[in-house]
């Protein structure tokens, strides 16, 4: 039997009261200027885009080894949960608050969410409600540490996962949030273009990912070159079926707005994913390899990593190149890992680091004002360069504080609780050794 820790509910119960004493009542609920198609709109987005993260789960835990399904499901469900707290005490402040240096935003202004229904409109998203605008960040913010589980699957301490999850949201993505989506923020007013976090998701994740797998070493598994199979592989189809679905919130509830742009948004995310599904498997096939379920699932995902930050800033043809420039890419380093001692358990790097890299690139290359007017700075493709090089600045400096972060995190956390499972419990596996629940096979 464990031993029992009082500690983390000693701090959800200070969270409660504190809640009790202050309940944030607002004075006035604004409702001029509003519109009510926006508002369904994004309501729907909003819940889609939760849908991606069970959707995660599914992807994830189809593709660990049967000993290890339940708990790789858990730390994405389990996202859910604790940032959804986290957020409302001071996520959204950090993130989408009052800009300090275009760093990071003052945790005081929607401490407890303190004035966030009486407060007008988001600036960029002026007819829906903040606390709706809210929402749905705090569906990006949910997803985005769940994504990191892929790369430390199998061997991570649950607990220490959770502790690492806070750390991750509060240092690592509320300041990449605020740098990018931000009015004021350092990387907004460079210039740099995110439509729907290729920078602030899935690149933060990715790097965080190839710190987790680099601080954590390779599994006993892997070591021994007796990694077992896949698990569940049509959990695997139904996790990208999911995604797929939960994505259209993702990139076409971006616009925030039920408008053409959101339209434009939909239909680049739809194509670019068909075309890297295709792609992955086409460059499978190339090298020698069969057609498989797990790699035309695993390049959708990848055409919906890439096109994430370019799908309200570029034309539906373009995507189809973005997707398959993102699967070719990503399945050539996944290949590369393969060959090295990287245990980087998921290929999060190869497919959402990466992918997102890709992405953030092809925006710097093809974003155009015809699709968003938005666009000040046209992309390389269209004979300006501005865009182009603040994209590749940028690129540097997210990777590096993304990975520095996310690695000296790591480092803390690990000094608080044990990051990795003792090798008798990753022998066992993690779902009876962290939660005494086990796959019981048809």
């Amino acid at each position: 039997m464990q031993k029992p820790n009082y500690v983390p509910l000693l701090i959800l119960l200070a969270i409660s009261l504190l809640a009790v004493f202050m309940p944030a009542v607002p004075s006035t609920i604004i409702t001029e200027g509003l519109d009510s198609g926006d508002i369904a709109w994004m309501l729907v987005a909003s819940a889609m885009v939760l849908l991606m993260t069970p959707g995660l789960a599914y992807f994830y835990g189809g593709m660990v080894n049967n000993k290890n399904v339940i708990s790789t499901m858990l730390q994405s469900f389990i996202a859910m949960g604790v940032i959804s707290i986290l957020w409302v005490v001071v996520g959204f402040s950090l993130a989408f608050g009052d800009s300090i240096g275009g760093v990071i935003g003052n945790p005081a202004t929607f401490f407890m969410f303190s004035g966030v229904l009486e407060s007008s409109p988001w600036s960029l998203a002026p007819t829906i409600p903040l606390a709706l605008f809210a929402f749905f960040q705090l569906k990006f913010a949910v997803i985005t540490p769940a994504l990191v589980t892929g790369s430390m699957a199998e061997r991570v301490n649950f607990r220490s996962y959770v502790l690492f999850i806070v750390l991750f949201s509060i240092f690592v993505y509320a300041p990449l949030a605020h740098w990018t989506w931000h009015p004021d923020g350092l990387l907004f007013n460079m210039g740099v273009l995110d439509f729907a976090g290729g920078t602030v998701v899935h690149m933060s994740a990715g790097w965080a990912a190839l710190a987790g797998a680099l601080y954590l070493k390779r599994r006993k598994s892997h070591v021994e070159a007796s990694v077992l199979p896949p698990a569940n592989i049509p959990f695997v189809l139904l996790g990208t079926g999911l995604l797929w679905f939960g994505w259209f919130g993702f990139n076409a509830g971006s616009a925030v707005s039920a408008s053409a742009l959101a339209v434009s948004a939909f239909a680049t995310t739809n194509t670019a994913a068909g075309a890297a599904g295709i792609a992955w498997i086409l460059f499978d096939v190339a090298r020698g390899k069969k057609v498989s379920a797990l790699g035309f699932c695993i390049g959708a995902v990848v055409g919906l990593v890439a096109i994430t930050p370019a799908a309200g800033f570029v034309t539906i043809p373009v995507s189809i190149f973005v997707g398959v420039v993102a699967a070719m890419t990503s399945n050539y380093i996944a290949h590369l890992r393969t060959k090295s001692t990287l245990d980087d358990t998921l290929d999060v790097f190869p497919c959402h680091g990466v992918g997102g890299m890709v992405g953030m690139i092809m925006t710097g290359i093809f974003a155009n004002s015809g699709v968003n007017s938005g666009v000040v700075d046209q992309g390389l493709a269209y004979g300006e360069t501005t865009l182009f090089i603040n994209h590749m600045i940028a690129l540097v400096m997210v990777s590096a504080f993304a990975f520095g972060m996310s690695f000296a995190l790591m480092k803390i956390t690990d000094l608080i609780l044990p990051l990795r499972v003792s090798e008798e419990d990753e022998r066992v596996g993690l779902d009876i050794s962290q939660h005494d629940e086990f796959l019981v096979e048809a």
